[in-house]
């Protein structure tokens, strides 16, 4: 299955950074400051999908 967040916060990474790229924008502009979120953000939630998912234990 598709991971929607994780196309959904690179999509919007995306679009920021053309935007910043067309209007040349310097670093500390709220534009560039929310791709660096957004790449934290894409950084931590594959982090968390690389993590190993505990086994659940069966009764019976």
């Amino acid at each position: 299955m598709a991971n929607l967040y994780l196309k959904a916060l690179e999509s919007e990474r995306k679009a920021l950074w053309a935007t910043c790229r067309l209007k040349g924008l310097a670093r500390d502009t709220p534009e560039r400051q929310r791709i660096a979120a957004i790449d934290a953000d894409i950084a931590a939630h594959k982090a968390k999908q690389a993590m190993p998912k505990p086994m659940k234990d069966k009764a019976g």
